[in-house]
């Protein structure tokens, strides 16, 4: 085990661990200020904020200090450093490098997105001096919209830290940003033509440590001081990249990824970081309906739930293997169990389905090759498999049904006359069925459906059950890698929508509040596949569940996705 030491304080080194000064002052507690430096992203030292004394303890206990300031992030430590970051020598050159990035940057804080959230003011407030020594004229760049399509440059906010252009280069391998010009003239920019629009580019505004590259999607929109934060689980495809959901006034404003080393490292795609504004679609389902003679008429639901339970329990009564309940991949695991018990607590014949598993293409690896080509070691993976808990919901009906019957198979069934009664869970925003199958279903004599919006089946159903988007309820989701991650929620769902937990909890008549640590602890004890839920709280990086009884890299029923990163 090598120590270093910080500031006077001894920091152990684990033997496998190799820090620079930044890393390993970390661990002291101690905070080394940087920008260029990124720890997905190779080093480059440019931006020399990052500047400490480095020296070398020797064996008699002597120190023996380097004459020059060395820059952090490219220094690695040994048994035996000594790193010092205090000192009057560092504080004046941090100020120094301060003031040099800050002589041409525009005092626009107050309409700048990046206010409360820049490493210019904290380091300015904590390193840097209360004043300004420029007299002469700020040279001004013109703001470039051109960038991207999600992305927007404002370029005399850059400190050139080149974080951006590392990250098409090297994690993305589109390469669409690069640096033009030299010396005090030198700023970002794309190839002519080719403006970055790779699936990665919104990591760059989430990379860039000041104001200068911001999203589109979210310019103007909010200040970041009044947004609050939920530790969640992007749904939109089998990866599971943890995030965190900023809102305010339960109105959702953006998406960002949240360190994960377990499941996608510390980036997301843009299709996850957008595509999640039918949380706030006008079409959202928010009472309940009950159709008699084809008209729809809206409920309460302390009419509307017993209503649905009295009409499963005649269904499954007068014939328990025509009934099926169709369990959603996009339900938490919590909820496939809950309504998976009840079912089967009602009738053994009765059948749980898997709902339909949406495939697109092939898993989409990153760093793209010279002529896109796929990676032979990705670092990021879009999966094909478009839901987030296929596989937490497989293991749900392997324990209870014993296998995993399709959707397909289940329509099959409902053609021959063989299911006349369903209830089925949607949460799929594409869609999980089309207007030919809702018709198919119309002809059921119970059709219940619990969904977050309007489609062809709700139009068709007996019973439409206003339910919760991913945002709106807690519960866990299980990516393709076999995580089992806890989602949380950060917003109330829109009229009398409930969380899908509430619904299925209250429809089988269980006593008290839904407690989703609780039912994790019921959960465990009960599939054991699943056991590893037993510990209630699944933290910030969530959970490994083992289980031989389900591919991990499946996309359902034995269906390779492809490679995985």
């Amino acid at each position: 085990m090598a120590t270093v030491q910080v500031n006077g304080q001894d920091v152990t080194i684990g033997d496998g661990e190799r820090l620079n000064c930044i890393q390993a002052a970390a661990k002291a507690g101690v905070e080394i200020p940087h920008y260029c430096w990124h720890k997905d992203l190779s080093v480059v030292a440019s931006c020399r904020m990052c500047l400490v004394e480095m020296g070398d303890k020797k064996p008699d206990g002597t120190i023996a200090m380097q004459p020059k300031l060395v820059p952090g992030c490219q220094t690695p430590v040994k048994d035996g450093s000594v790193i010092i970051t205090n000192s009057d020598k560092v504080k004046g050159a941090e100020a120094g490098t301060l003031e040099f990035l800050l002589l041409n940057h525009p005092l626009d804080c107050p309409v700048c997105d990046q206010a409360g959230e820049c490493y210019l003011q904290d380091y300015s407030y904590k390193y840097g001096r209360a004043y300004s020594r420029m007299q002469e004229p700020k040279l001004q760049k013109a703001d470039k919209d051109h960038i991207g399509d999600q992305i927007t440059l404002f370029t005399d906010r850059c400190v050139m830290c080149t974080r951006c252009v590392r990250f098409t280069k090297e994690i993305s391998g589109t390469s669409e940003l690069q640096v033009v010009s030299r010396g005090n003239h030198a700023e970002i920019d794309v190839f002519p033509g080719e403006p970055c629009n790779n699936k990665l580019a919104g990591n760059v505004v989430d990379i860039c440590p000041v104001g200068a590259l911001c999203s589109k999607d979210f310019l103007y929109e909010q200040r970041v001081w009044w947004l609050k934060g939920a530790n969640s689980v992007c749904p939109g495809c089998s990866t599971g990249c943890s995030i965190r959901i900023d809102q305010n006034k339960d109105v959702v404003y953006r998406l960002k990824p949240r360190e994960n080393p377990q499941a996608q490292g510390s980036f997301m795609c843009d299709d996850g970081r957008f595509g999640w504004k039918y949380i706030q679609d006008e079409k959202r389902l928010r009472m309940p309906v009950v159709r008699t003679s084809g008209t729809p008429v809206e409920q309460a639901w302390d009419r509307v739930l017993p209503a649905v339970k009295a009409a499963i329990e005649e269904s499954i009564k007068r014939d328990a293997g025509r009934f099926a309940a169709v369990l959603s991949p996009w339900m938490t695991v919590e909820e496939a169990f809950l309504l998976a018990k009840f079912v089967k607590s009602l009738s053994p014949d009765a059948r749980l389905v898997m709902g339909p598993v949406a495939v697109v293409g092939e898993d989409d690896l990153y760093p793209k090759g010279l002529h896109g080509e796929a990676p032979a070691k990705p670092k990021f993976t879009i999966r094909a498999e478009k839901c987030p808990n296929r596989l937490g919901v497989e293991l749900v009906l392997k324990h209870f049904e014993g296998e995993v019957i399709s959707f397909a198979d289940a329509m099959a069934d409902v053609g021959l006359g063989r299911i006349e009664s369903l209830f089925a869970v949607g949460g799929d925003p594409a869609g999980w069925v089309t207007p030919e199958q809702a018709a198919q279903l119309a002809g059921l004599r119970l059709f219940v459906v619990q969904d977050i919006l309007a489609s062809a089946a709700s139009e068709k159903a007996t019973f439409v059950l206003p339910g919760s988007a991913w945002a709106e309820r807690d519960g866990t989701f299980i990516n393709h890698n076999g995580l089992a991650q806890g989602i949380a929620k950060a917003v109330r769902g829109p009229g009398e929508s409930r969380a899908d937990s509430r619904i299925l909890f209250d429809l089988a008549g269980r006593k008290g509040l839904v407690h989703i640590p609780t039912l994790r602890k019921e959960i465990g004890a009960e599939i054991p596949a699943l056991a590893a839920l037993a510990v209630g709280q699944l933290g910030e990086t969530g959970v490994s569940i083992t289980t031989s009884s389900v591919a991990v890299n499946g996309t359902g029923a034995g269906k390779p996705v492809g490679a995985a990163g």
